[in-house]
């Protein structure tokens, strides 16, 4: 069966292991989910299950998301994220998800979210570019460098590092442990860091590569 999950970014501690080496872990508020929809390959092609997290008021969703939950029979919720599965989906609609019914210690996972926004930045915070001379009269520090050549073709080269906005993108990191499921309190802690700030929502999947 595959694995997944969704859940909010609480934030980042540290455990100690046997041997009392710290180990950093993130701690993520996961689930419960609720089933919405099933897509199976006769219908639409391929083979998902549709799930909801966080309920809200229904007042809060517009119409088509609340269809979903309408259908479904159940109570409206804030997040819909949907997983492929490799065959028919075994869940049932309305069934509730834990986490402790998908991962144990010992899983490697896959976190996908969306990366803190940093705003407008230049190209030495956006791309780590090294700076320009300090001294001699230089009055080039943080510039983008040099812009191509005064010769044929004058122009600048696409994909030449440019100021612009940075971060609020979709990051995945890959293979990370999960080393504590607390399924009372719905809770996933895991080795490492994951992507975005506190309170950002996260998929948690099976990982796609095996541990190194």
């Amino acid at each position: 069966m595959e694995k997944f999950m969704v859940g909010k970014k609480a934030g980042m501690t540290q455990i100690f292991d046997a041997n009392g080496a710290a180990i950093p872990v993130t701690v993520i508020d996961c689930g419960p989910l609720v089933v919405v929809q099933k897509k199976t390959q006769p219908t639409d092609g391929y083979n998902a299950v549709k799930v909801g997290y966080s309920e809200v008021p229904a007042k809060k969703l517009n119409k088509p998301d609340a269809g979903h939950f309408i259908k479904a029979g159940v109570e409206p919720h804030k997040v819909l994220k949907e997983f492929r599965t490799d065959s028919e989906p075994s869940f049932e609609l309305g069934q509730e998800i834990r986490v402790s019914d998908m991962f144990v210690v010992g899983d490697q996972v896959d976190i996908h979210g969306v990366s803190k926004g940093k705003g407008f930045a230049g190209t030495t915070k956006r791309y780590n570019q090294k700076t320009g001379p300090k001294t001699h009269g230089s009055k080039y520090h943080r510039g983008v460098g040099s812009m191509g050549p005064n010769t044929y073709p004058g122009r600048v080269f696409k994909g030449k590092n440019m100021p612009g906005h940075m971060g609020a993108e979709r990051v995945t990191i890959q293979n990370l442990g999960v080393v504590m499921v607390d399924g009372e309190r719905n809770i996933l802690v895991v080795k490492g860091a994951v992507p975005g700030p506190k309170g950002g929502v996260v998929e948690i999947t099976t990982s796609v590569k095996a541990a190194r």
